[in-house]
């Protein structure tokens, strides 16, 4: 049975059998009982999905995206690539697993937009913020030396205070701005940003380090 990309988006309720009762009478599936879902390759599985994490993946487009189409039409890619892929990909943390797809899918559409002069939204501050220090590849070479560079910016972020590394990824992996990270945070635009210039710093320093030209 295959996903009919044109299919509705909208959330049906999932049967009870697939639910955990929460306290106060909160509902919520778990990321293991949606999987199976998918693995049963039941459309359920994507209804649950938006249920869950349909608004955070909205949120995620949104700050990239100005258009609402264009969100929309990247929810639904997100949708259609988890369908295609699990199974046999069984993601550990499934919603971050969709937050980067979702995100890969909108930054791609903005530098679509943009060689068309359009778009707008969070993308082209952050690419402006992170330029300097992570330049996005333009060849196949670049893209292999791209993956190393990610795979060492996981490494930097698992070794820098939890503060640092939740506005880091507030702002340059969910596309948050900087008012909405001080809103989170009690915190003034100065010292957010503050905080992050010196992430980056300290980043540029560990790329180096690893011998990641920049």
């Amino acid at each position: 049975m295959g996903y009919n990309k044109t299919k509705s988006l909208l959330p049906k309720q999932p049967t009870t059998k697939n639910r955990i009762l929460l306290s106060r009478g909160v509902i919520i599936i778990s990321d293991e009982k949606i999987l199976d879902l998918y693995f049963a390759r039941s459309e359920e599985a994507l209804d649950a999905t938006m249920e869950k994490y349909g608004r955070v993946l909205y949120k995620v487009a949104s700050n990239i995206l100005q258009d609402s189409q264009d969100v929309e039409e990247c929810l639904n890619d997100t949708l259609l690539k988890a369908w295609d892929v699990i199974p046999p990909q069984r993601p550990e943390y499934f919603g971050a697993y969709l937050a980067k797809i979702i995100r890969n899918f909108s930054l791609q559409r903005w530098r679509s937009h943009h060689a068309a002069k359009r778009g707008g939204g969070q993308a082209p501050l952050i690419l402006d913020e992170l330029g300097e220090t992570i330049p996005h590849p333009t060849t196949a070479e670049q893209s292999f030396e791209f993956a190393q560079t990610i795979r060492s910016i996981n490494s930097y972020l698992g070794h820098i205070d939890e503060d640092t590394r939740i506005v880091f990824v507030r702002r340059y992996f969910f596309g948050d701005s900087i008012q909405d990270i001080c809103t989170r945070f009690k915190a003034s635009q100065s010292k957010i940003k503050s905080m992050l210039f010196r992430a980056r710093q300290k980043l540029r320093i560990h790329l180096e380090e690893e011998g990641i030209a920049i």
